[in-house]
């Protein structure tokens, strides 16, 4: 039996901030509803943003469990930094912890508090 990812859920209680954090950072197009946003990217699954009027995000790493996050590989990490944290993202932990592909990924959430990691590809 074959299988392949055709989309990510990802709840929100914000729609439009969740859905353009991820469009800014990733590019691609929108295609929103009044429930769903739908940020379709070259070569990627569809990252559907879900409507969740009660969404609290995950307290990762220092509180509740993250249950998932995105890993993306990019050539650039401090660009990419900076596209996060433009877009309204934040760091879950300092840069300076993390200077190279070698020691790991930066880790970030996204607005609704998602976390995700950026290493160097």
């Amino acid at each position: 039996m074959n299988f392949s990812l055709t989309s990510l859920i990802v709840d929100a209680a914000d729609l439009e901030s969740e859905s353009s954090f991820w469009h800014r950072l990733l590019g691609g197009s929108i295609t929103r509803t009044a429930t769903h946003h739908f940020v379709q990217v070259d070569a990627l699954p569809v990252i559907v943003i879900q409507h969740a009027p009660g969404h609290a995000p995950p307290q990762w790493p220092d509180g509740a469990p993250q249950q998932m996050h995105f890993d993306f590989a990019t050539v650039d990490v401090a660009a990419a930094d900076k596209r996060v944290l433009v877009g309204g993202g934040r760091r879950l932990r300092p840069t300076d912890e993390v200077d190279s592909a070698e020691q790991g990924s930066r880790v970030y959430a996204s607005p609704a508090g998602h976390p995700f990691c950026l290493r160097s590809s």
